[in-house]
Order: structure tokens, then sequence, then C-alpha cells
């Protein structure tokens, strides 16, 4: 769904700068799933990046402490000290990295990260890198800043990963930044030290081009998977490098909206200006409980994530077991991100055709009753996601839907 901007009736012109921009389909995808329920539909949602855990205890404890306390003000507009020093211990500990306080940012969750960083840098038809499968908001945080997104195609058979030589020939004089995500929403893909490093020796060679990570998923990796983050491999970009976090996932905060990155203090500068004239602090509360987690036991996360492998394992094998789907196992996040190729060209049984993989993810839910996102919401086609991040009864019935609806195909 685009915006019109023509005058409607009532006058009204929106700005030319989101004439392009949809409401994300995940969201419509869900809103469409929601109305279904509503009239009594037994609509299994498989679609959302939520974790089903809840938020730990202790950090519900700090937020609560910190009402009790009467820390309910404005803060320090980019992160409290206690929570970027919280964000530098992480940093050094978990990663390697060292961050003056001065070089931290906190915001309002990690997408206005993303924007902050964008509508401080990049200017009118400035290039910005993106690989495809990608997360949705980034090339339109891009668009709506005024820049140009390039999309760079990254299929299966490379495990979804950008690869030097689609790197080197992407970049031109205009190119302000390279955007990646390890491990990937949507696909699970991650970027293992091996991985990283020819694209970063091609990154030393064009100084222009700046460098975002997204690790938005670093503690949720499977089969041994070691986490590594750019600048970790080389340190000689961290003057050019955003590296970008939260505690969404990892801690099942989602409805906190805490995001966090490091990166060169005139880069950080900037992006506070930004901020200042737009959401200025974080919630008070949610900085304290975002402290918690950071400071406090880590131990649940290995748990998790092992509750989440088992799920990864279960959906894996439903879907490679179906007629027509394709699915490779990711190495992180919650999510598959599974080819649907071999089903298009197939009639439903009333006689529709299944021609891309957003007729097929509508005929899951019109059929089966089972929402999921096509790949040409995140840039890739013909594929679609799965959010495995749900009950495992859920699962088992949704593959069992998937499985008879796609039986059903001619």
């Amino acid at each position: 769904m685009t915006i019109n901007t023509r005058v409607d009736e009532a006058g009204f012109r929106p700005a030319s700068r989101i004439s392009t921009i949809g409401v994300s389909e995940i969201l419509q995808i869900g809103a469409r799933a929601a109305a279904m329920k509503r009239d009594g539909k037994p609509v299994i949602v498989l679609g959302a990046g939520e974790p089903d855990f809840e938020t730990p205890d202790h950090v519900k404890q700090a937020a609560w402490g910190a009402m009790q306390r009467g820390d309910t003000r404005y803060t320090a507009l980019d992160g409290t000290p206690a929570l970027k020093e919280a964000i530098r211990a992480k940093f050094a500990r978990e990663n390697q990295l060292s961050y003056d306080i001065d070089e931290i940012t906190v915001a309002t969750g990690a997408k206005q990260i993303l924007f902050n960083a964008m509508m401080a840098t990049v200017d009118r038809d400035d290039e910005v890198i993106i690989p495809t499968p990608y997360w949705t908001s980034y090339s339109d945080i891009v668009a709506i800043c005024g820049g140009k997104p390039v999309l760079v195609a990254c299929d299966a058979a490379n495990g979804f990963r950008l690869q030097a030589e689609q790197l080197e020939a992407a970049i031109t004089p205009r190119t302000r930044w390279l955007m990646l995500n390890s491990p990937s929403n949507p696909s699970g893909a991650a970027y293992n030290a091996d991985n990283y490093r020819p694209i970063l020796d091609v990154l030393l060679r064009h100084p222009h081009v700046w460098l975002m990570v997204d690790d938005m998923y670093e503690h949720i990796v499977y089969d041994g998977f070691r986490f590594v983050t750019p600048v970790q491999l080389e340190p000689r970009l961290g003057e050019r490098t955003l590296t970008v976090n939260g505690v969404s996932k990892a801690y099942a905060m989602t409805g906190w909206r805490i995001g966090y990155a490091g990166g060169p203090k005139a880069l950080i500068k900037a992006m506070a200006v930004v901020q200042s004239q737009s959401t200025s602090c974080p919630s008070s509360i949610s900085q304290a409980a975002a402290e918690a987690a950071l400071n406090g036991p880590q131990d649940f996360l290995a748990v998790r994530t092992e509750s989440f492998r088992r799920r990864r394992d279960l959906v894996v094998s439903g879907l490679n077991a179906i007629d027509g789907l394709d699915c490779r196992v990711p190495e992180g996040a919650f999510y598959t991100f599974s080819g649907c190729g071999g089903v298009l060209g197939r009639l439903t049984p009333d006689g529709r055709k299944i021609e891309t993989d957003s007729d097929f993810c509508a005929y899951l839910l019109d059929e089966a009753h089972v929402a999921v996102v096509p790949g040409s919401a995140f840039g890739l086609s013909p594929f679609f996601r799965i959010s495995y991040a749900c009950a495992e009864t859920d699962l088992v019935e949704a593959l069992r839907r998937i499985r008879e609806a796609c039986g059903k195909l001619v």
C-alpha cells in the first residue's frame, strides 16, 4: 500500500518523500489475520518478529524500582550515563570493542538508530547498498531521507550472504553506506569471520564507504556458530562503522523500545542532533530496564536459544518435506526463508494460478489460515518468511495445514 500524493477531497496532500513508501506488508498481513480471527477463523500467525518469551523478572523489577525512585523524568538526550556505561561494558565483554561514552547512543528502538544515522549523513541521491533479502525498513528509511537504496540480490546458493565481487560492483562515487545484518531478518543467514573478511577488504579499498552493521540477533545463533561483528575483525574500519544493537530480541523486550549503537564521535553527535528534534530521550523507565538486562544474568539466553533451535529444526524439516518448497537451514535469528518457486504456476482448487510468492502467501492465509510473509516484502522472490518464535504446537499445526494446502495445488 503506497500513499497517493494527489490532493484529496479534504485538501490533504502528503509529502512527496513518502509517495513510494508503504505501510509494512508484515503489518498489513498481521492486520488481515487479526480481522479473520475476529471473524472466528482459526488463524495461526507466523509473521511477527517477536519472541514469545517474557521479559526477565529482574528486568521488570529494575523498571519498577526506577518508578519507585521517581526516575520518571527526562533523561540525557541519547541515553543515561548508567545505561551508556552498561553498553560500553557489553561491547567490551562480548565483542572486544572499546568505546568512550560519547561514542555511544541510545534511542527508542534500533529502527530510530538507523533513521538517525541516515538522516544525519545521507544527502539527496547518496547511495546506500543493501543486500537482499533485507529487513523491510532499511530501504524505506533510506528513501525517506532522500537517499537511493541500491539493492543487491543475494541468493540461497551463497547462503543469502553478500559476496565481495557483488559489493565491489555496486560501489560508486555516490555510495555512502553499506548496511549489513547478521544474523539476518528475514533469512536467518549469518556471517562468520571467513564470510566477512572479503567484504571488509573491499571496504578498506573504498574509504568513502561507511558500514552500518545490525547485530540485533547476535545471541540467537545455532550449531556452534561463532558470532563476530566487523570491527572486532577489522579495527581499521572502526572510524567509519556504526555497530547497532538493542535489547528487543535477546531479552524479549520488543515493547520497551530501546536500541543502541557505538560509532565515531562525530557521527554520534550528528545523530543526537536529529534525535533532539524528534523524540528527544528514550523512556527513562525503559532505559533502567535495559541497563538491568545488559548488566544482569545472561545464562537464560542459551536456554532460550536452544528452544528456538528445536523450533527451527521442526520448521525446516517440515517445509522440506512439502513438494514445491525448499528451505535452507538458517544459522541464527528465529526465521526461515523458504523457496516456493516449485509451486509457482500451479492452480488453486478454485482455479486461480499461483504466479508470485505473494499469491502463494495469500493462498495459505485463505485456504490454510496460516499467515506468513512473502519474500517480495524483503526484496527477494520467490520465497516466504516464517517466524518460528511461537508455540511448537502452533508450528506443528501450521506445517500440517501448509502441507495440506500445497497438496491441493494442481
